[in-house]
């Protein structure tokens, strides 16, 4: 499910052409919810896989750390 909600984001950006805008709100909504999940996966005990999903949120966000921008 997750990969094919990231295929539509991806799509997206690509039909938009990257306008500078859009693209940071649709990195600013991946960077959530990688961190929520990550957040969630760490209260249901996978600790080492909630971590590594909040550093990828980290790096994802377009603010401070970003990797994409």
């Amino acid at each position: 499910m997750l990969s094919t909600s990231l295929h539509g984001v991806l799509s997206l950006l690509a039909q938009n052409g990257g306008n500078e805008g859009t693209t940071d709100t649709i990195l600013w909504i991946i960077a959530a919810v990688l961190v929520i999940i990550g957040i969630v996966t760490i209260v249901r005990g996978a600790v080492l896989w909630g971590i590594v999903l909040i550093v990828a949120g980290l790096l994802v966000g377009p603010g401070g750390v970003s990797i994409l921008d």
